[in-house]
């Protein structure tokens, strides 16, 4: 396999350099993720403007989906990265976990929403029908449905360009799910 390394200021396009700039300024630093985008001219800013898009979703119901996303994909880097933002987001230890493995116990509606985010993952968007209509019976909506299914898509491009480039984490790293249910 190839080796990537993560591209440094110097080392991307005049436009990215500014994205980078903002990045700092915003995060105090640039996610190795974020900098592997800048490989291309157009996929960080692409990126940025479509994952900070308009959604019905709230902030911890985002992570909720993107931890069962980025376990089902075995993505490192975003367990990582969304286990810290999960924290920051109020999300216990214990939560975390729970929504990594698709589901909520302590909240009904948290609860559809990862079963949905794992299942429509786990099948490529083949949704099964009973997890489609536990969904809708916890009280969320076809726009939260289509915004979830955004999101999904938005976290898989983030896990594949992970998968793909093995970049480092620079965020502290997320056990492995079993290792920590053993």
């Amino acid at each position: 396999m190839s080796t990537f390394n993560v591209p440094k200021k110097e080392e991307v396009s005049s436009g990215n350099q500014a994205i980078f700039d903002n990045l700092e300024k915003a995060l105090g630093f640039v996610p190795n993720l974020y900098a592997t985008y800048a490989y291309s001219e157009n996929a960080l800013g692409n990126y940025l403007t479509f994952s900070n898009a308009k959604t019905s979703l709230k902030a911890k119901e985002k992570e909720a989906v993107n931890l069962a996303v980025s376990e089902v994909n075995g993505c490192l880097y975003c367990l990582s990265a969304h286990t810290a933002i999960g924290k920051m987001n109020g999300f216990t230890d214990d939560q975390i976990l729970e929504l990594r493995s698709g589901k909520a116990s302590f909240d009904n509606k948290l609860d559809a929403l990862a079963r949905l985010a794992k299942n429509m993952t786990e099948n490529r968007g083949a949704t099964d029908a009973d997890v489609l209509d536990n969904f809708f019976a916890a009280g969320w909506s076809k726009e939260n449905l289509i915004d979830t299914i955004v999101l999904v898509g938005d976290k898989t491009i983030s896990n594949y360009i992970n998968n793909t480039t093995e970049i480092p984490v620079d965020f502290p790293v997320a056990q492995p799910l079993q290792a920590v249910e053993a």
